[in-house]
């Protein structure tokens, strides 16, 4: 028999943070460099991490193609990213990054549901 306690927990502790912006970015990296990237990504995602806005970062690597390189970023508003994005296009990422893409970067912010 099912403690029904464990679930009423469980959702209670499932609980949406609608006072963030969460983004998922997809980086296609030509065959072979996505290692590349995630070793790239050490250093650089520190100062993601650091900037004024940013609440998380999480980086996954799909599980069919292991060169397409996925972040989750959540932040506090999606003014706070793009003043990011300006920076990263300032400091020159976007061409250092070039080289090791197959395609240009997918990004989709997401919509929270309370359901």
């Amino acid at each position: 028999m099912t403690d029904k306690s464990d679930t009423s927990t469980q959702q209670a502790s499932t609980v949406l943070n609608f006072d963030m912006d969460t983004l998922i970015l997809t980086f296609p990296c030509k065959p072979g460099s996505g290692q590349v990237l995630l070793e790239a990504f050490k250093t650089a995602l520190a100062d993601t991490r650091a900037f004024k806005g940013c609440i998380s970062v999480s980086t996954y690597t799909s599980a069919t193609n292991p060169d397409d390189i996925v972040l989750i970023e959540e932040w506090d508003n999606k003014a706070s990213q793009a003043n990011y994005m300006q920076w990263r296009t300032d400091t020159g990422m976007p061409e250092q990054l070039g080289p090791l893409l197959a395609g240009p970067r997918k990004e989709e912010w997401l919509a929270p549901r309370a359901i």
